[in-house]
């Protein structure tokens, strides 16, 4: 499901520029664009709108205004030549606050940290794909660095946590990644893939040997968690 957007902005070259930006993003459907506060506030009556590019400084009501009447606002992210509303904008929770003329890349940083919330990324981290044989594989896809990387789910041995960050062992290589090991919990196939420990998550076909404290993988002791032993060892006796 897509996310629904709306720009807000009564220059017409700066709603181009933030749509041109969104052409870069897929999941992202612009469903109306405003030339004043008035004109949204109706828009954001009548549709269903994720996600807000919002002016600050327009004619009649201002963008902080406008955001401050709304009950229940989408995702704002502020969008002015201003510096000097940004403080009003982050008191109003807003999601960035990006100052004109805006660079892509730092439009590209403030949507990251946008769509994480949003859930987009969750919804579009993991995807079926095709193969030769008509076989349907798994990949991630996952950010490491500054470049995505397709990982085959049947390749991963374990995924351990650290803080906000995950290593996604291959055998071969490391990966590391900002993401949260829950949210590949719920992506992994649930058929091959068991959380043992609130730091790991791992392949079950990939598992040497176990005991009721630990499994082996790769030569490595991986430890079961107590809150997790139950569910673990069920997973190991049925793989």
């Amino acid at each position: 499901m897509k996310i629904k957007a709306v720009i807000v902005d009564d220059e017409p070259h700066a709603i181009e520029v933030i749509a041109k930006y969104l052409d870069s993003f897929p999941e992202v459907e612009v469903v109306a664009t405003c030339n004043d506060g008035i004109q949204a506030f109706h828009t954001l009556q009548q549709k269903h709108i994720d996600l807000m590019f919002l002016d600050v400084k327009m004619p009649g009501i201002n963008g902080i205004e406008l955001l401050k009447s709304l009950k229940n606002p989408p995702k704002v992210i502020f969008t002015t030549a201003f510096s000097e509303y940004a403080v009003d904008g982050f008191e109003l929770d807003a999601a960035d606050y990006l100052l004109k003329p805006i660079p892509f890349n730092r439009f590209l940083k403030a949507m990251d940290k946008t769509l994480a919330t949003l859930g987009a990324r969750k919804q579009s981290l993991l995807v079926p794909e095709i193969n030769a044989t008509n076989d349907v594989n798994k990949f991630l896809y996952l950010k490491v660095d500054r470049k995505t990387v397709k990982v085959n789910v049947k390749d991963i041995y374990w995924i351990e946590s650290i803080k906000d960050y995950v290593k996604v062992i291959l055998g071969d290589k490391v990966l590391v990644s900002k993401q949260k090991i829950s949210i590949l919990e719920e992506l992994l196939p649930e058929d091959q893939f068991c959380r043992i420990h609130k730091s790991f998550i791992i392949s079950v076909q990939k598992v040497e040997s176990y005991y009721t404290y630990a499994v082996e993988i790769l030569g490595k002791e991986l430890p079961i968690g107590r809150n997790y032993k139950q569910q673990a060892l069920k997973c190991l006796q049925t793989a």
